[in-house]
């Protein structure tokens, strides 16, 4: 992929308070989408409080394009019930790859982000410095839907022959 900037890796770590969509609870995974691209955790059974803990990489061409998250409820005879959505919006972190910092300490904030209309995080999230390397956490608000968020890290990977962001 000649216009492939990098790779970008999702830890989402869990879901908090999700919406109830069969009997008392839920069956929840997400379905991660960008640029054509669909990615999928684990559905965790009969929880609204789910802890997935898994790692999605997705392929970055373009910073502008958005990550959209939604989340379902797995069922077994009808179709999957959605319980809502949310969408990432990487150019504040990729801003702080593009500082070319190093040698910084562990637990350095380097830049926050807060909540706003704009975006979908319930709280202030933060780029920090991680033994050579960038992430930002994120607690994400579920649209579209009468509670619920998601828990997730972003981390950036520059494989070799990529143009990278800098």
């Amino acid at each position: 992929m000649e216009n492939l900037l990098g790779l970008l890796r999702l830890r989402l770590r869990r879901g908090i308070n999700l919406a109830i969509r069969d009997t008392r609870s839920s069956d929840p995974y997400v379905v991660v989408t960008m640029a054509g691209q669909k990615l999928k955790t684990r559905v965790i059974n009969d929880t609204c409080n789910p802890e997935w803990n898994d790692e999605l990489t997705l392929s970055i061409t373009d910073i502008n394009v958005p990550i959209n998250l939604a989340v379902y409820d797995r069922d077994t005879f009808t179709a999957d019930d959605k319980m809502g959505e949310a969408e990432i919006d990487i150019r504040p972190y990729v801003e702080c790859l593009r500082m070319g910092l190093e040698n910084l300490p562990t637990g350095t904030v380097i830049t926050r982000v807060q909540p706003s209309r704009k975006n979908c995080l319930s709280d202030e999230s933060c780029c920090v410095w991680d033994k050579g390397r960038i992430l930002q956490d994120m607690f994400l608000r579920l649209r579209n839907v009468e509670c619920g968020e998601i828990e997730v890290q972003i981390e950036w990977i520059n494989p070799p022959g990529c143009k990278g962001v800098f």
